[in-house]
C-alpha cells in the first residue's frame, strides 16, 4: 500500500460481530469466511477475511478457513499445529499446503 492510500475500514460493529462469531467456533471445528458472513446476514466473505487479517489474532483465527477446506492463506503451517492439537479432521491434498480440512466432519453450524 503506497503512502497516502488508506486501508479499507470496516464498521466497528461488523469487526466486533465477526470476532464474536469466530470466538464461538468450538475447538476442533471450523467455519469458512462465507459461513461467518452468512451468520451475520452478509454475503461479505472478503470483508470477513479483511477483519481476520487485521484483528484475527485476538481469536482462534485458524478456525476460519477458505471455502475449499484450505487453511488461511500463508498460515498453513501454523494452522496445522492448532488443527492437530484440537483434533480437527484433516485430509491429504495435492496443493501447496499438503492438506485440507475435512469440511464434512469439521464444519461448525451455529
Amino acid at each position: 500500500m503506497s503512502e497516502g492510500e488508506r486501508m479499507p475500514q470496516h464498521p466497528v460493529g461488523f469487526v466486533e460481530a465477526v470476532l464474536v462469531v469466530v470466538a464461538d467456533i468450538p475447538s476442533g471445528q471450523v467455519a469458512t469466511y462465507g459461513d461467518v458472513a452468512a451468520l451475520l446476514g452478509s454475503r461479505g466473505a472478503r470483508a470477513v477475511g479483511g477483519v481476520m487479517a487485521h484483528y484475527g489474532s485476538e481469536v482462534a483465527w485458524w478456525r476460519v478457513i477458505r471455502a475449499g477446506g484450505r487453511p488461511p492463506a500463508g498460515h498453513a503451517e501454523a494452522a496445522r499445529q492448532h488443527y492437530e492439537a484440537e483434533g480437527t479432521p484433516l485430509l491429504p491434498a495435492e496443493n501447496e499446503d499438503g492438506y485440507r480440512i475435512d469440511l464434512r466432519a469439521a464444519r461448525w453450524r451455529a
